[in-house]
């Protein structure tokens, strides 16, 4: 409970009301004003007190009823025009009420609830700072450090509810949770505080916002410090209602709480206020002057000066019939003066000792607080709060600075923690005396290397195995701190599953625990009612289909390799350079000349002996010798492009699946599988396939007999697996089948927790160092291997039957080729009937008998030759050997 000494200072600083007097007569027209405080004893008028003021003092007697009855005693017999007080928010409650009835203007100083406000009395001031204000310096603090999660330690009364709502609104702005709040009772023994403190510690959260009494809280925390909740790793946040009163704490108690923050409440230094202060210390040696005792005088000053604008006219108090049979409350009557008294005082503006004392909304408005830690016996500012910068070190810090912020201590001073910690806590820890994280796990009748749960018949224990364990296993071996856990698997008595993954899922949002290891698909669905860590393991939904060699091997195999446009363009013009090279030769090559079918079978011989080996037949034009090298590169291009073609057909196989996509499967209407308690089912009803084709299996084996079986036999004609299991199940049936697409892409597999948990950053933080490491590799290779000896390793060869296609050579692939060969052989040809016109002037170019004559004037006759350059003679025609033999 906040200090009766505070209110003897009231009556002191009565004393000094005749300074606020700003009336030009001298004239002491008596104004009456009520006090209601906790002082023990009642009080009329004063006499020595009055100058335009009558102090008229009701005691509340610590208590809500008396407050009220105080209240009425003073409107009704002291008829006084306005009210100061009182200190508690509970009381605060009644008296506006009784207020607003009476029209009597109510100023409190002492009672800082935001429930207050929602009574919305015109008749309300409150010349002091609602505690709802200071949230959004505590958000500040809890976002600065990363602190996830926040227990909220208050009083149980309206004082210490009255915050809550605000503090939970702005925490959830920033995405902090509240797992839990401590409430205590303002009389509860030291036990019951004992108690509630022990639960505080067996449970993961270390950051505390305290809001209640100084005097209950210097129990609290002299309890925490015994338990040892002032540990490091633990943060305490107090609010202005604590840290304003640390001076009127004791010594134990301040040592109790050191390494606490704090939002106290900031009074800027004047030379007013240094000058009350040494007349405060003159008259009342040893009292320290709180924030409180600066708002009740700056009240008072509000009050006089709003009574010295009001005027002195019309100060009565209109009662109600006396004769009628009212209660006491209903007899109070209306003050007449109270509609003015309000007016003047919801204008009244000026420099007060607290600061710039102004009423918006009937309540002050504060603009920044100071953030404090305590340190030994007494407290340490660190920096301060204001709407405008946030947290900084100084007031005067230029606010286009705090872009360039990168830290804590950017913004704060040096903080001692409490346990004179070195580092920020984490906010967050497993407590070593609290229960086991109970980790729940899936059954899985097949894909045992992912999760498999394997129960001991003699002693009935578990114990679980797979990937998805000891990867998570080497995540919490990375994490900085050890967790405790169990895993307890999803299943029946009977060894049966309970549910799919999505009831598995579910439990965790119920309570039942506290996470779920194992292999659970990152869903959008899932993702609203509880967290994922990062994916340890990226995944989809692929389609996998069996597959059959397209290639049909027969007697006419050998032609599959060139298209019938590239044989036909081929043989064209094996004759196009046959016939020219023989143009060319002709009439300076006896080799080719001889009878006619002699000729048509050496353009014959010539062209096509090219594919294989050199012709015989030697060329001597350099025209032909021209055709001759670029038709052998033409030859050696398609030979070897055939032979590589042809070998390739022969020898691979070239697999292609039976579906080549899903769309293909909704339109024929197929059955497909799909792994039973996986969200594939669902996946694939949206997509619009009948439930009535959709054939669940569990196991690889049993996959692998249905798409064996096929539709026909009670089959499938395809299937739906995850990337993870079709891993798996490639290392075991590589050969026959084929991932044809991915129509479903999904994040992969991840750890399950409850939404807010503060575990999801730091185990996320975690995946990703094991996944960095050697370490996940290592895993994959442990368990991802391949059960088949001919079939490839499933991590760095997940699809072992890529697709393997090939294409007939063409003309387009070589037409550039036969196109220069085209242009030689016209170019040649052109050169050739040039000359022989020119030669024969024209007259016998028709005549056949010309042209078979030897070219005399052709320069290859005056080449010298060896011996076995020159070709054996040629035969001549019949007629022409007769007549030489004659002639001889």
């Amino acid at each position: 409970m906040r200090s009766k000494s505070l209110f003897f200072f009231v009556l002191f600083l009565f004393s000094f009301l005749v300074e606020l007097s700003r009336a030009q007569n001298n004239n002491k027209t008596e104004v009456h004003v009520g006090v209601v405080a906790d002082v023990g004893t009642s009080y009329s008028d004063g006499a020595t007190l009055c100058t335009r003021l009558v102090v008229n003092i009701g005691d509340s007697r610590e208590d809500v009823v008396g407050a009220a009855a105080a209240t009425l005693e003073l409107i009704k017999n002291n008829q006084v025009k306005a009210i100061l007080g009182p200190w508690s928010s509970m009381q605060a409650h009644f008296l506006i009420e009784i207020s607003k009835k009476a029209q009597v203007p109510l100023v409190t100083y002492a009672a800082t609830s935001p429930f207050l406000t929602s009574l919305r009395s015109p008749y309300f001031f409150r010349a002091t700072y609602e505690d709802s204000f200071q949230v959004d310096a505590i958000k500040a603090i809890i976002k600065l450090f990363g602190w996830r999660e926040v227990v909220p330690v208050y009083i149980d009364n309206t004082f210490g509810e009255g915050i809550m709502p605000r503090l939970t609104d702005a925490l959830q702005e920033i995405n902090v949770r509240i797992p839990y709040r401590s409430v205590i009772a303002l009389n509860a023994t030291d036990h019951e505080i004992s108690l509630e403190l022990l639960k505080m510690m067996t449970m993961p959260t270390r950051v505390f916002v305290v809001h209640m009494y100084s005097s209950l809280a210097s129990r609290v925390f002299i309890k925490a410090k015994e338990i040892g909740l002032m540990e490091p790793g633990y943060v305490w946040i107090l609010t202005n209602g604590v840290a304003d009163e640390l001076p009127w704490m004791n010594k134990m108690s301040i040592e109790a709480m050191e390494g606490v923050l704090g939002v106290k409440t900031y009074i800027q230094t004047s030379k007013d206020l240094e000058i009350f202060r040494a007349r405060w210390r003159k008259r009342f040696a040893g009292m320290e002057l709180s924030v409180f005792g600066l708002w009740a005088y700056d009240a008072i000053t509000a009050l006089a000066i709003a009574i010295e604008e009001a005027g002195i006219d019309n100060l009565t108090l209109s009662n109600v019939d006396t004769r009628r049979n009212v209660s006491e409350l209903e007899a109070l009557g209306l003050s007449q003066y109270g509609p003015k008294l309000l007016k003047t005082l919801s204008q009244v503006k000026f420099k007060g000792l607290a600061g710039d004392f102004r009423f918006v909304n009937g309540q002050l408005q504060p603009s920044m607080f100071e953030i404090i830690n305590v340190v030994g016996t007494g407290e340490k500012s660190i920096g301060f709060w204001t709407e405008e910068n946030g947290l900084v070190k100084k007031l005067n810090q230029k606010p286009q600075s705090m872009s360039a912020l990168s830290s804590w201590k950017d913004h704060l001073k040096q903080i001692i923690w409490p346990g004179e910690a070195e580092s920020v806590p984490r906010g967050w820890e497993i407590p070593t005396n609290g229960k086991k994280l109970c980790i729940g796990v899936p059954k899985r009748a097949g894909f045992t290397d992912l999760v498999k749960v394997i129960r001991d018949p003699i002693t009935n224990s578990t114990s679980v195995t797979g990937f998805c364990i000891d990867f998570f296993e080497a995540v919490v071996r990375a994490m900085p701190y050890d967790v405790s856990y169990e895993f307890i698997p999803f299943e029946k008595r009977n060894g049966k599953a309970v549910g799919d993954y999505n009831d598995l899922v579910h439990q965790v949002y119920l309570g039942r625990y506290d996470a779920v290891v194992g292999d659970t698909t990152i869903l959008a669905n899932r993702s609203s009612y509880v967290e994922f860590t990062f994916p340890f393991i990226k995944s989809g939904v692929g389609l996998i289909a069996p597959t059959k060699d397209q290639v049909k091997r027969n007697s006419v195999t050998f032609l599959k390799p060139l298209s019938l446009n590239l044989w036909l363009t081929s043989f064209v013009f094996f004759f196009i350079v046959g016939i020219t090279v023989w143009a060319l030769e002709h009439r300076v090559n006896p080799d080719f000349r001889g009878p006619a079918n002699y000729q048509a079978s050496t353009i014959l011989w010539f062209a096509f002996s090219t594919m294989v080996f050199a012709p015989r037949e030697r060329v001597f034009s350099f025209g032909a010798r021209i055709l001759v090298i670029g038709w052998y590169f033409v030859v050696l291009v398609l030979t070897q492009s055939y032979t590589a073609s042809l070998a390739s057909l022969l020898t691979s196989q070239q697999l292609h699946p039976t579906i080549t996509s899903m769309s293909s499967l909704l339109e024929r209407g197929e059955t497909v599988g799909y792994q039973r308690t996986s969200f594939i089912f669902g996946k694939l009803v949206e997509a619009g396939f009948s439930t009535s084709t959709l054939v669940p299996f569990d196991t690889p084996e049993e996959c692998d007999e249905f798409l064996r079986n096929g539709p026909e036999n009670g089959g499938i004609s395809a299937a739906f697996m995850e990337t993870p299991y079709l891993r798996l199940f490639f290392g075991q049936y590589c050969n026959t089948y084929k991932m044809v697409e991915e129509p479903f892409n999904i994040d992969g597999f991840g750890f399950v927790f409850p939404i807010g948990s503060p575990l999801v950053a730091d185990v996320s933080r975690a995946i990703l160092k094991v996944a960095e490491s050697p370490k996940a590799m290592e895993l994959e290779r442990a368990w991802f291997k391949k059960k088949e000896e001919r079939c490839p390793d499933p991590v760095t060869n997940p699809d072992p039957n890529p697709s393997l296609t090939s294409r007939q050579l063409g003309v387009d692939s070589f037409w550039l080729l036969f196109l220069i060969v085209l242009v030689v052989c016209i170019v040649t040809l052109g050169k050739l009937t040039l000359c022989f016109l020119w030669k024969t002037e024209g007259d016998h170019f028709w005549k056949w008998r010309e042209f078979q004559q030897p070219d005399s004037d052709s320069y290859i006759n005056q080449v010298e030759m060896s011996p076995c350059s020159s070709s054996r003679p040629m035969p001549e025609n019949n007629s022409r050997a007769t007549n030489q033999r004659n002639n001889v």
